[in-house]
């Protein structure tokens, strides 16, 4: 029988779990960006150097390659090619391509937000700075300025003086591939905004998640996520409603089986907003976390989807305790000295480390998700036990830096 051949595109970290369950099924896996020296592909079974923005480039090289499979897992500059791939191949996907252009453009998506009745920040998508420039008249003060095309919090600011947003705009259009940008009203969040990762089988959300994302107002990006919980501390009225309203975004857009990455919020006006949907695995190992948190596995299934393989039988997730993804980070440049950690704190609440930095290396502020440091897994019996370990983590854990 032939061997199943899937498609990894990118070569970060966070596929590292992907490729190992993809091994333990006996998948043949071919990692892919323009990048040979991606840790990813040390781990793959092989690499096809391809830009993944270049979906004419990425569908040639697989149609070569004769994949089963493609995925973007975690990687967002890539979630286009492979529903551009699996539409041109036959492949399961998510999505259609036509959907994903949707989903991975922020104002595309808030447009249809809008339009189909959805609660949506007012925003407005731009390609050039003049014309933002003209309408400062048009938002309710202060906005946030965004790239439409980037994950991470990259390239995003907030803005209190129209007199500061061409600065704002010049940031949104380095971070961004299309160089497009968007301007919405700022919402001011009731709790925690939520990132998780959600899935659906045959368009039913049968797996909703939420968690509490909490951010460094240290960091030199205050809106760079730096811890998530899980469970969320969310009043269940309000998943209940962004679980229906998900539902229906995705009844709308004809969506079929896979995991997402979901961003959403209550804000003090209370209402629930959708914030962002995309029709792959987050970053920062959430995937991971939950599949260690909840004893399912949603790395395994995104695989067996992937390769129209049977999934296994998936169900809402029950929490084993209160976890925690705290994102290794400093506040400050310099040269990594040591990341120390308690070693009774360790044997009692760390599950799982993930250093991306070794001692040596150079350490930028964190302004995104790719300026951190890796990331730590925590356990704790409740929540008060986790908000205390938070407030008091100068105990357990020290970065140390050679300025």
């Amino acid at each position: 029988m032939r061997q199943k051949r899937l498609m990894l595109l990118g070569g970060l970290r966070y596929l590292l779990p992907v490729i190992e369950e993809a091994h333990k099924l006996g998948v043949h896996v071919i990692t892919a960006d323009y990048l040979p020296d991606n840790i990813a592909h040390k781990y793959s079974d092989e690499y096809c150097n391809v830009s993944i923005i270049d979906k004419e480039a990425v569908l040639e090289a697989a149609q070569e390659l004769q994949i089963d499979g493609i995925l973007s897992h975690a990687v967002d500059p890539g979630v286009v090619s492979a529903a551009y791939v699996a539409e041109k191949m036959g492949l399961p996907f998510q999505c259609s391509y036509k959907t994903a252009c949707i989903l991975q453009d922020k104002s595309l998506f808030r447009q249809f937000l809008a339009d189909n009745g959805f609660n949506c920040p007012h925003a407005k998508g731009y390609n050039n700075p003049k014309d933002a420039l003209e309408d400062v008249d048009r938002f309710t003060w202060p906005v946030i300025v965004k790239p439409v095309d980037s994950a991470g919090s990259k390239g995003v600011t907030k803005v209190e003086n129209p007199k500061d947003l061409p600065v704002a705009i010049k940031i949104a259009l380095e971070a961004s591939i299309s160089k497009n940008f968007i301007i919405e009203d700022f919402l001011n969040l009731d709790g925690y905004q939520s990132s998780a990762d959600i899935f659906t089988v045959d368009g039913t959300l049968a797996y909703p998640t939420y968690s509490d994302q909490l951010f460094d107002e240290k960091a030199a990006n205050p809106y760079t996520p730096a811890i998530e919980i899980w469970p969320a501390s969310m009043k269940q009225c309000y998943q209940d409603e962004l679980t229906k309203e998900l539902q229906r975004l995705f009844t709308l857009l004809g969506m079929k089986s896979g995991i997402y990455n979901v961003e959403s919020r209550v804000c003090t006006n209370g209402k629930a907003y959708i914030m962002e949907v995309s029709p792959r695995g987050g970053g920062n190992r959430i995937a991971e976390l939950q599949d260690m948190a909840t004893g399912q596995n949603l790395i395994k299934n995104e695989i067996l989807k992937a390769l129209d393989m049977p999934m296994d039988y998936i169900t809402p997730p029950e929490y084993d305790g209160v976890w925690c993804n705290y994102i290794l980070h400093s506040t400050k440049t310099g040269i990594l000295e040591s990341i120390d950690i308690d070693e009774k704190f360790q044997k009692i609440h760390i599950r799982s480390i993930g250093f991306t930095k070794q001692p040596g290396d150079e350490i930028e502020e964190f302004t995104g998700a790719n300026q951190s440091l890796g990331t730590l897994f925590l356990r704790f019996d409740t929540r008060k036990e986790l908000d205390d370990a938070l407030a008091n983590k100068d105990c357990w854990l020290k970065i140390k830096l050679k300025q």
